[in-house]
C-alpha cells in the first residue's frame, strides 16, 4: 500500500498545476488569459469553465482553423518580417511579429478583414520561404511561437534548429486544423 501511495504522490508531483486553484492538471489542459497583464495561465477544467468569460480572465479557445479566404495586402501592412499575428484587444486590431527578443508590436495601424474573438483569438500568418499559410488560432499558440523563436534563434538567420522547429510547429497547426 505504501508503494502505491508513493507512486501516486510522485506522479502527482510531476503533473502541471492549475494556476488558479493549484489542482494537478494533465499535459493537455485549458488556458485562460489574464486581460490586464496578458498573462496566459494554465487552468483545470472547473476553473476554465468558471472563468470562461469574466471581467479579468477569458478562456482561450482550443480550435485552430485555416483562414485561406482572408485577403491580406502584405505590402500595405509594411511588416519587416514574414511571420506575424493579428488580434483585437481594447477594441483595436494589433499586429505583432515574433523575434529573438520576444514579441514586437507594429506601431502602424492595421486593418485585417477577419472575425476574431477579442483578446483570445488571432490570425497567424506564415509567409516564410515562399509559404502562404494563414490560420485563426488561440492566442496561446502565438505566444508559443514567440517562445520557440526566442529560445531557438541563433545568429543572423536563426540557424537550422529554429527552422526545423518552425516546420514542426506549422505541421502541427495543419494537423489540428483538419
Amino acid at each position: 500500500m505504501k508503494l502505491a501511495q508513493r507512486s501516486t504522490a510522485e506522479r502527482e508531483a510531476e503533473l502541471e498545476r492549475c494556476e488558479l486553484c493549484g489542482a494537478p492538471i494533465p499535459a493537455q489542459h485549458s488556458h485562460v488569459l489574464e486581460l490586464e497583464s496578458r498573462d496566459v495561465k494554465c487552468a483545470c477544467r472547473p476553473c476554465a469553465l468558471l472563468f470562461e468569460r469574466t471581467e479579468k480572465l477569458r478562456l482561450i479557445p482550443g480550435d485552430v482553423r485555416r483562414a485561406e479566404d482572408v485577403e491580406l495586402d502584405w505590402e500595405a501592412l509594411r511588416l519587416p518580417v514574414d511571420i506575424a499575428f493579428f488580434f483585437r484587444a481594447g477594441g483595436r486590431m494589433r499586429a505583432y511579429y515574433p523575434s529573438p527578443m520576444g514579441p514586437t508590436e507594429s506601431a502602424l495601424p492595421v486593418a485585417v478583414p477577419v472575425e476574431l474573438e477579442d483578446d483570445v483569438e488571432a490570425l497567424l500568418v506564415n509567409r516564410t520561404r515562399g509559404a502562404r499559410q494563414q490560420w485563426i488560432v488561440p492566442i496561446d499558440e502565438c505566444y508559443a511561437l514567440v517562445g520557440l523563436i526566442r529560445t531557438r534563434w541563433r545568429g543572423l538567420t536563426g540557424g537550422a534548429e529554429v527552422w526545423d522547429e518552425l516546420q514542426r510547429f506549422w505541421a502541427r497547426l495543419e494537423r489540428r486544423s483538419r
